[in-house]
């Protein structure tokens, strides 16, 4: 597994490293998990990510890296924990933090990232933004100064709205999800050259989009009426370009991610040694050659931003019937 600097981190991670989320309750049980991640750590990877909001995850990673010897970094994130979640409540988020270590079985954390730090209707984290100020900057710097915590970092789902963020030059990594793969690229218009621009290791979120590019979805060959025109016949031609490659559509994925020197590694949401076996088996392989990269950019400047009315996450295999609770 070839690695890569982790931005003004120093740290060197491997290309592809491993989410937290589908090792969890959510979508694994504990000895899946367990399996899966010893594999993807003898494997090469050396980078795992995590978060209070993801289920049981920090638990069952606490439980499945307990025994690990392979050197790793790890990064777990505030947000979400305790309920009701007071994002201003300085209190609040040392106990966080404090459960955090104990359900890892850490004594410190590699990195510890804001979790939606640009959605105020989901944690109004931030009293003002120009000049970036909030109580969970005074913690993250009690937490440095007590050598408990190394770097600090953002964990973002927003294409432009995280920009003024990330320009404040307080955080040494970001973490970009759903904005950055084969059609969605808004990440490549703000989030990356401001996070290039200082220096910040850059990491991808949800390469497969949630699941919407892990695999050739009938939906979009039978017309789902919640799929835009523009959106179908883009998916409809990156399908016709897999099938001429011969190459699936989780290769292309992670392939096109690892394509670009300036991200730092890319989240694999592998929950099985099965997948995680596939996925690195994918990054072996390397960049995309040019001219494929090419014609991939040429379908995706079909829908160059989401369409009006877009779904954020695509609702294939849901049997969607509407608006309404699905959002």
């Amino acid at each position: 597994m070839k690695k890569r600097v982790l931005g003004k981190t120093g740290f060197e991670v491997s290309e592809v490293s491993l989410g937290g989320l589908f090792v969890s309750s959510f979508a694994a049980a504990q000895t899946e998990a367990n399996q899966a991640v010893a594999r993807a750590l003898e494997l090469g990877v050396n980078f795992v990510d995590t978060a209070p909001g993801y289920a049981n995850s920090e638990e069952a990673l606490g439980i499945a890296l307990e025994n690990v010897r392979q050197p790793y970094y790890l990064s777990t994130k505030f947000g979400g924990r305790p309920q009701p979640f007071n994002p201003k409540d300085k209190a609040a988020l040392m106990n966080s933090f404090e459960e955090s270590l104990r359900l890892l079985k850490r004594d410190t954390i590699d990195i510890l990232m804001i979790h939606e730090p640009d959605r105020p209707g989901q944690y109004d984290w931030w009293t003002q933004i120009n000049p970036l100020d909030g109580p969970v900057l005074e913690v993250l710097e009690d937490l440095k100064r007590q050598k408990l915590v190394k770097y600090v970092g953002l964990g973002g789902t927003t294409a432009y709205e995280i920009a003024p963020i990330i320009e404040s030059g307080l955080f040494d990594v970001v973490l970009t999800a759903f904005n950055y793969s084969l059609l969605w690229r808004e990440a490549e218009h703000v989030v990356l050259p401001a996070a290039k621009k200082q220096n910040m290791g850059i990491i991808i979120g949800s390469p497969l989009q949630q699941g919407a590019l892990a695999r050739k979805h009938p939906e979009v060959t039978e017309g789902a009426w919640w799929l835009s025109k523009p959106r179908r016949e883009q998916m409809l031609k990156l399908y016709a370009l897999s099938d001429e490659l011969a190459m699936s559509l989780p290769e292309l994925c992670l392939r096109f991610v690892i394509s670009n020197p300036d991200i730092s590694t890319t989240l694999s949401g592998a929950r099985s040694v099965a997948e995680v076996e596939q996925n690195i088996g994918f990054a072996d392989k390397g960049p995309l050659p040019e001219d494929i990269l090419k014609r991939l950019g040429e379908i995706a400047a079909l829908v160059p931003f989401r369409p009006f009315e877009e779904r954020f996450s695509m609702p294939f295999g849901s049997g969607y019937k509407g608006p309404g609770m699905a959002w």
